[in-house]
């Protein structure tokens, strides 16, 4: 059983292939210095789209290739052949590099997003039975499509200001689609932003999650964000999430249940932060990333 730790562009304020406060070259540079095995791809077109190129830049820095993040407007049935077309776009070039999944999430919805983290648990605000219904469709038709042509699969990505995010949600989830082709990717930070406790999830889904992102939650930016009506960009920017170790996250906890589950796969460290208006990211995202990595290895044993 192997636990293979990486860590991911959003570190450091990568969003869109436009979106670049750091160029691909210096973000893989600032991975090897800080220890990672390992990257995810990003959004489509921030690394070279050419798999020779990527191979060859992630070889020479000895770096594995994580999957990637592909928002989709899940409910859609109308856009759901599009949805289909743009997983197996970007899932093409992650096979060329031994990826076996691609990380899939609902795309965000502003009334969700302006009650991130204080989601109600009734299902208000939330999808109907028919959208529900047409959300497990598309996943599907992405998990066939992509088994059918590369043997690859989905791990779907739960993220707060979306239709999945509180643990009801998940579990809703989970227990409406087929594990041959669709799994969970556990995401630590936004599962406890949206209201869990993600080592529940461990005990309760062991063999659904297929991918973890480690993510740590500051304690008094999480206690704002539930006692007040902050949107969620606005936690994003006064920086609710921290490195590891520093927040509210149970992470020696979270691994060693991982350990009993059997599993064996990516566990992608993400401290996601927002550049200010001069392109300044704070806290340094390669210090911030060293510091989290060492966490890893002197508290949790990975």
């Amino acid at each position: 059983m192997t636990i293979t730790v990486g860590n991911a562009p959003v570190s450091y304020g990568i969003y869109g292939p436009t979106n670049q406060p750091v160029a691909w070259s210096t973000f893989l540079d600032g991975l090897v210095e800080a220890g990672y095995s390992g990257t995810e791809l990003g959004p489509y077109g921030y690394f070279p789209t050419d798999p020779k190129v990527l191979g060859a830049e992630l070889g020479k820095r000895k770096l594995k290739l994580g999957s990637s993040y592909v928002g989709l407007p899940l409910e859609d049935a109308g856009k759901r052949a599009a949805s289909v077309a743009e997983c197996l776009q970007v899932a093409r070039l992650l096979a060329t590099q031994g990826v076996t999944e691609v990380i899939v999430a609902d795309d965000d919805h502003d009334e969700r997003m302006a009650i991130a983290g204080r989601a109600p648990r009734d299902g208000k605000a939330s999808w109907k039975d028919a959208e529900w219904k047409e959300a497990i469709e598309t996943l599907h038709a992405i998990g066939k499509a992509l088994r059918q042509e590369l043997k690859m699969n989905v791990v779907v990505h739960h993220h707060v200001g979306t239709m999945l995010e509180t643990p009801e949600e998940i579990d809703r989830l989970i227990t409406s689609t087929d594990p041959e082709l669709v799994n969970l990717l556990l995401d630590t930070g936004h599962y406890v932003y949206g209201g869990g406790d993600p080592l529940e999830v461990l005990k309760k889904h062991p063999k659904r999650v297929t991918y973890v992102h480690l993510k740590d939650v500051k304690k008094d930016e999480l206690h704002h964000v539930r006692t007040t009506n902050i949107h969620m960009r606005d936690a994003w920017k006064r920086g609710v999430f921290i490195e590891l170790g520093k927040g509210v996250v149970a992470f020696p906890q979270l691994v060693e249940q991982l350990r009993k589950n059997g599993y064996s796969g990516w566990a992608i460290v993400e401290q996601d932060v927002v550049a200010d208006a001069n392109g300044k990211l704070n806290p340094d995202p390669t210090i911030a990333a060293r510091a989290s990595r060492q966490y890893l290895k002197q508290h949790v044993g990975i």
